[in-house]
């Protein structure tokens, strides 16, 4: 009876592990392929400017998950609108790959087109609810829409299913916004979007933001909320400008203990309103 030599069945070994490596170099490449794919795809489903108006600043940041396949549907947008007001809304689509990214440029599409049908922000949730529902996807997505008139500094919110955003005014008050809540957009038919209305005086601001920032196993969102108050809170008394509360709020996302995409949308008032216009906070 033959046996192989022990060079042999070293040569054999080498050969298989070469095998291994090699289609394990593949997955990789692979793997980095789609992850790039979804973070192009994100990038460009993204606003490329924000709007102006005189007296308001308006900040983003974003932070795309990178772990592995785990890119999600995170989004902010601002926008002027056909009557003049500006347009903003940020949320985030459930699960983490490229079909939450697919599906989160279609809710922002989604958001902006029925903006020019009717620009009110209950009735615009409620149109895109039923309209993602209509496209018979598995998927869902929180959201909120603001309206901001820049002559008056009125801004009225309608919130599907997302965490609330935070206030804050120059005279040392802040807080977290205390508004009714519809259900997320493409679950249920038929939902119905509360508005509440609010109004940004000058020096006050308001954030908006996704959970990747504030909530995580190492943090409750209570919690991170809390935080983001004491931040917003302090920047509107000492007049931070709206970008450096932006990067300052969108540093709580490395505290939150999971790999998650995390958006902030700012918006300040370092200007006056309309001189016929009373001045109140949230």
């Amino acid at each position: 009876m033959s046996r192989k030599r022990p060079t042999d069945d070293g040569d054999e070994l080498l050969a298989r592990l070469g095998s291994l490596t090699a289609q394990a170099r593949e997955r990789a490449e692979l793997q980095r392929s789609r992850v790039e794919l979804a973070l192009a795809l994100q990038r460009g489903m993204l606003p490329r400017g924000l709007p102006t108006a005189p007296g308001f600043r308006l900040a983003v940041r974003y932070a795309p998950a990178c772990h592995g396949l785990n890119v999600g549907g995170d989004w902010y947008d601002a926008f002027t609108m056909p009557d003049g007001r500006i347009g903003l809304s940020i949320g985030d689509v459930q699960g983490h790959n490229i079909e939450a990214t697919a599906f989160m440029g279609q809710v922002r599409v989604g958001l902006r087109a029925l903006a020019s049908v009717t620009g009110e922000p209950g009735a615009l949730l409620a149109r895109t609810n039923e309209l993602l529902l209509s496209l018979g996807s598995e998927l869902f997505a929180t959201c909120i829409f603001m309206r901001l008139d820049p002559a008056t500094g009125a801004l009225e919110s309608a919130r599907a299913g997302h965490i609330p955003c935070v206030w804050a005014t120059a005279d040392g008050k802040s807080g977290v916004a205390e508004d009714e809540c519809g259900p997320p957009l493409g679950v249920l038919e038929g939902a119905d979007y509360p508005v509440t209305r609010y109004r940004l005086t000058k020096g006050g601001i308001f954030v908006l933001l996704t959970d990747g920032v504030v909530e995580g196993p190492t943090l409750s969102v209570e919690e991170g909320l809390d935080q983001v108050v004491r931040l917003a809170g302090i920047a509107a008394v000492a007049g931070m400008r709206a970008d450096a509360l932006a990067t300052a709020v969108i540093k709580g996302a490395e505290r939150v203990g999971h790999e998650d995409d995390a958006a902030v949308l700012v918006v300040g008032h370092d200007g006056r309103t309309a001189p016929d216009v009373p001045l109140a906070g949230p």
